[in-house]
């Protein structure tokens, strides 16, 4: 059995204020706006596209977290600022995008940014996650209300892992390496119920509720797409694989999450 979701503090009750959610068409910001929208808030969206047209209870705003273009205007009024924009494959306009971030909070007069982070960050030594947990450092230090929470891994970036690799004669994955999927959708709804609640600072982790080798689940994508490949477990040298194997990237004890691995597999 799953154990129940950390308690909030009691929501805000300013409903009139806007909730700005920054990376709002990546996987997780499409999520975050329909939970927002549900609570019947004003709800604003970021984009470094042209501003989509109002509707659905959501106000589009064109803004570049990287230079700071357009945050003023987008985080006028805001009570909240969720932040779920991020550059994995340019990592190092994170932290400049985040300084920007917190410096327009400020000037708007924010009382509440909450920022979504990856389990294992401080303990894993890859760059990116590296780069994520100085982000956390500097939100803490902004002088905001704040809170950081970590999640696992989503399933759609296994997946994205696992596609390219299925062209290969073998599918390679590290061996004796356990990981704990979490469905987006559900770390959306935590996140806009830590956003509505006071300043948290540090949020429990959010996990989804399997965690289990690396090599099974590649193995239950190959069945589900109807592939023979063989997974060839391979062993990661050093210190980034011995972290890894010792479940640098779960949190067994919050598994707060419902939705499976297999249930990512038969909705796709």
């Amino acid at each position: 059995m799953n154990p129940q979701a950390p308690n909030s503090p009691a929501p805000d009750t300013a409903a009139s204020h806007p909730l700005l959610v920054t990376g709002a068409t990546g996987v997780l910001g499409r999520e975050v706006l329909r939970h927002a929208r549900a609570t019947g808030r004003p709800v604003h969206a970021l984009t470094r596209r042209t501003a989509l047209p109002a509707g659905d209870g959501i106000h589009w705003h064109t803004g570049d977290l990287t230079t700071g273009t357009g945050l003023d205007a987008a985080l006028a009024g805001a009570d909240a600022v969720i932040h779920c924009a991020s550059d994995p494959r340019h990592p190092k306009h994170d932290l400049p995008a985040l300084r920007h971030l917190l410096e327009a909070a400020r000037r708007a007069g924010v009382r509440h940014v909450v920022n979504i982070s990856i389990v294992g960050v401080d303990r894993v030594p890859m760059r990116y996650y590296r780069i994520k947990l100085q982000g956390e450092e500097l939100l803490a230090a902004s002088g905001l209300g704040w809170t950081n929470l970590r999640a696992t891994q989503f399933p759609q970036l296994l997946d994205g892992m696992l596609t390219p690799l299925a062209k290969l004669p073998v599918l390679p994955m590290p061996s004796r390496t356990p990981v704990q999927p979490v469905h987006p959708a559900e770390v959306a709804a935590r996140l806009v119920e830590l956003a509505l609640a006071e300043p948290a600072g540090h949020a429990p982790d959010f996990a989804g509720p399997e965690t289990r080798p690396a090599t099974e689940l590649a193995a239950d994508w190959l069945r589900a797409r109807g592939r023979r490949r063989p997974v060839l477990p391979l062993h990661l040298p050093g210190r980034t694989g011995r972290t890894l194997r010792a479940g640098a990237l779960t949190a067994p004890q919050n598994a707060y999450g419902t939705r499976t691995w297999e249930d990512f597999l038969t909705e796709k």
